[in-house]
């Protein structure tokens, strides 16, 4: 019998600016690995504090508004009461509560069901952190 439950973490290195960073072919390349044309749910979490993901459309500029957006909510100034690291980083604590550190996913015949223009992405705003974890789990139905 199959595995109804696989789980796995990605490393994937965001760099010391902001960023949107792309996860759709890695959660692709997991579920042709890990579904095997079986359909269920994908689970994408990113443990840290200052980091979240979205489902969001890439390459024609919305990556860079949802990153103006969240400068305009959350401004890398000295607001913050929570201020260890560079200025302004008492922000990117707030962001997954923006941006959740979570999306779960549909799995269709093993591929990932997103819209047409539809990508998944880590948002990662702390440029004191250039690498992170994702965690990837099929769950199969």
């Amino acid at each position: 019998m199959a595995d109804t439950f696989v789980s796995r973490t990605i490393d994937v290195t965001t760099g010391d600016r902001e960023t949107v960073h792309d996860l759709t072919s890695a959660c692709a390349d997991f579920l042709g690995e890990v579904a095997r044309g079986r359909s269920g749910l994908l689970n994408v979490f990113t443990p840290h504090a200052t980091a979240g993901l979205a489902v969001i459309e890439t390459g024609a500029g919305s990556d860079d508004d949802l990153l103006a957006a969240l400068e305009s909510l959350l401004p890398a100034d000295d607001r913050w009461r929570h201020r260890h690291g560079s200025p302004g980083h008492g922000r990117d604590h707030v962001l997954p509560a923006i941006v959740p550190p979570h999306a779960t996913l549909p799995v269709i015949d093993g591929t990932l069901a997103l819209g047409t223009w539809q990508s998944v992405t880590l948002v990662d705003t702390n440029g004191d952190n250039p690498r992170r974890q994702v965690r990837l789990s099929f769950l199969a139905g």
